[in-house]
């Protein structure tokens, strides 16, 4: 897979105002922010990303993906 491919399957399960993916083809690192992640713990926020991908994970088509998942409004604090 490459990453638009990947973008584009997060983006279709997970309301994302950002998303960067940088990787080799299968050593992935990504940076998404969502409203959806208001409220929940850095572990729940990955599985919901993971869960975008379906079995994408399991067949080793992505064969590893790290993930910064913040909220719009840790995004915005972040220094720029």
């Amino acid at each position: 897979m490459n990453a638009d491919q990947i973008k584009d399957m997060i983006a279709a399960r997970l309301s994302c105002q950002h998303i960067t993916l940088e990787g080799d083809g299968r050593h992935w690192f990504s940076t998404i922010v969502s409203p959806e992640f208001e409220g929940k713990r850095a572990i729940l926020r990955h599985q919901m990303v993971y869960a975008t991908l379906g079995d994408k994970m399991k067949t080793d088509e992505v064969h590893a993906l790290s993930i910064k998942a913040y909220t719009p409004a840790e995004w915005a604090a972040l220094p720029k």
